[in-house]
């Protein structure tokens, strides 16, 4: 079966639940888009992801993009697929209607590219970097290089690639050794010469696309080491007179998944670029785009969650397998010998379980997606700080937990089928295969929980994640169960890292030590709190939302208590060489 977008889910968590289109209509960017014209959008997204891109899933995969030459050939028919994408305008979404967009909130964007992912993950790597690399143009680049390339990336007529990793530097991008030499002058702007090797380059070749724009990390003369001495260029395939440009696909890696997306090594032979930004200022530059990109991922592992869980569940009620426990089910039929697995405990929970990730993800993602408007468009400055805020915590959270969570859930949803799973025709280990990536990617999600703690909590001792847990407390009430215990969550959590932060400053490896388990503690309260949301919303007594409720609290949000003690663990030696009073207080 192809994934199919359950439309009617993703509204009612946008319009329902978080009231998404009242938090935007009161931005003067979008005053004029109403639900009415939000779904609209998400109806015709829906129908062209299931009719057009998720039927070319599994033919992609086993026919995997094909390289000859230095050319790059893709599936059959993701080309004409990708042709149909941008003249349809899907690109162009959120783009600045100034530059050739539609100028509508990026949560439609968001929803858009997390159906992607699950219908053809290996596709949608293709588009994934644009929005990305229009926004470091927009915001980096000289007017001549918007002028020639801002509205071809919004439309998405041209693709864009993100060049950072070589092979003996992979995250620690201040290892590069990429160097641009100055070549003299053009009409658009201060011309360079490029030269060296980048990995792991999604989409550096192919032939969707008459053009590819290279965004590419390197070092000019003089630069000192260290990432600030890297400066960002744009390296087009083909260069403005229509002349190839000196930028070579030497091969397509060997994937464990994504078959029908090329990730390719790239080699740089004094190609043709032009700065973007100011020298030495590249990884600034770049990071506009790493940030989006991340929050992509996050919904990528959103959408590829809810397509396992589519494919166990579709199974499950199709499986008979014994007898269920308990009393009778409503699905036994007379002469039936065994009862459908969905009747089964274990199965139930852990489709439930996957759902539960899927729905509360969804809520942290499109509030953060309404979030990246408002910090764009609000009147007050305030407002807007406190926006971008939120959207730099929240980040390295949706991206780490959920990434980890679609990988482990598939695998939980290939249990469901037993040994049919582990075989191709049902297509569940396929999800099982591209999902593992996304855990690598757009930073580790090691990098991520370091970004989160060590980076944005500790450097002010925790006040600004406090200051957003006492800000989630006004949306929920202790008269309900869920919400009490969320409550109690949001006070240890914020009195926790208080203490943290504290034990860090005596300890002075400790946060690298316990950063994974505290951004896991704080996934889940924050998914605790996401489904106190959900449950508190009209229309969600029925099967569809109590079954994942109640194991958001039998088996997710216990598991805040179980990363906190671990956490505590790690700072017991640090409390025998500085004292008891830290741990003690933590305890």
């Amino acid at each position: 079966m192809s994934y199919l977008p359950a439309s009617a889910d993703n509204a009612f968590l946008l319009f329902d639940v978080l009231k998404a289109d009242e938090q935007l209509q009161r931005l003067p960017a979008h005053a004029g888009t109403d639900q009415a014209l939000m779904q609209q959008v998400l109806d015709e997204a829906g129908k062209w992801v299931g009719d057009v891109v998720a039927p070319l899933s599994r033919s992609g995969d086993e026919a995997g993009a094909q390289f000859e030459a230095g050319r790059v050939t893709t599936p059959p028919g993701f080309a004409s697929a990708y042709q149909d994408f941008w003249q349809a305008g899907w690109p162009a979404l959120a783009c600045a209607q100034e530059d050739g967009g539609q100028g509508l909130p990026w949560v439609l964007e968001g929803v858009l590219y997390e159906w992607l992912s699950a219908a053809n993950h290996g596709w949608t790597m293709a588009p994934g970097l644009l929005h990305g690399a229009y926004e470091c143009l927009k915001h980096h680049g000289s007017d001549a290089l918007k002028a020639a390339y801002l509205s071809k990336i919004a439309s998405g007529e041209w693709l864009a690639t993100m060049c950072l990793t070589e092979a003996h530097a992979g995250s620690d991008l201040g290892l590069a050794r990429t160097q641009a030499v100055l070549a003299g002058d053009s009409s658009l702007g201060e011309r360079f010469t490029i030269s060296g090797g980048k990995i792991f380059i999604s989409g550096g070749e192919h032939d969707l696309t008459d053009n590819i724009v290279h965004l590419v990390l390197a070092r000019l003369p003089g630069a000192p080491a260290g990432p600030k001495g890297l400066s960002l260029f744009l390296v087009p395939k083909v260069l403005p007179d229509g002349e190839r440009n000196a930028v070579v696909c030497e091969r397509i890696e060997e994937k464990m998944g994504l078959h029908g997306s090329p990730t390719c090594v790239m080699r740089f032979d004094a190609a043709t670029g032009w700065r973007i930004g100011q020298p030495g200022a590249g990884l600034n530059a770049m990071f506009v785009m790493m940030n989006a990109a991340r929050l992509h991922v996050a919904l990528q592992g959103m959408g590829l969650l809810d397509a396992a869980w589519q494919k166990a569940h579709a199974y499950a009620l199709e499986r008979r397998q014994m007898r269920a426990p308990g009393t009778v089910p409503a699905s036994r039929g007379a002469g039936d010998a065994a009862d459908l697995i969905i009747e089964h405990p274990t199965i139930a929970r852990t489709l439930d379980v996957q759902r539960a990730w899927v729905d509360g993800g969804r809520v942290l993602a499109y509030q953060t997606g309404v979030y990246l408007d408002v910090a764009r468009h609000a009147e007050s400055a305030k407002e807007r700080e406190q926006a971008q805020q939120w959207c730099s915590l929240m980040t390295p959270v949706l991206k780490a937990a959920w990434t980890q969570q679609a990988f482990e859930g598939a695998s939980a949803c290939l249990q469901v089928f037993g040994g049919h799973g582990y075989i191709r025709e049902w297509g569940i280990e396929q999800i099982v295969r591209d999902s593992r990536v996304a855990m690598i990617y757009e930073g580790t999600n090691e990098i991520q929980a370091i970004d989160l703690l060590v980076r944005k909590v500790l450097p002010d001792g925790g006040q600004a994640m406090g200051q957003w847990l006492l800000f989630l407390r006004k949306s929920l009430d202790a008269g309900r169960p869920l919400d009490a215990e969320v409550l109690r969550g949001l006070a240890q959590l914020r009195y926790f890292t208080t203490v943290l932060a504290q034990a860090c400053k005596e300890d002075d490896t400790l946060a690298w030590r316990v950063a994974d388990d505290y951004l896991r503690c704080v996934a889940v309260l924050l998914l605790g709190w996401a489904w106190a949301r959900i449950a508190a919303t009209e229309g969600t007594d029925g099967e569809r939302w109590q079954g994942p409720l109640m194991q958001v609290q039998q088996r997710i949000l216990p598991e805040m208590d179980w990363r906190m003690s671990l956490m505590k663990s790690q700072w017991a030696q640090a409390s025998v060489v500085h004292g008891n009073q830290l741990y003690a207080a933590a305890n």
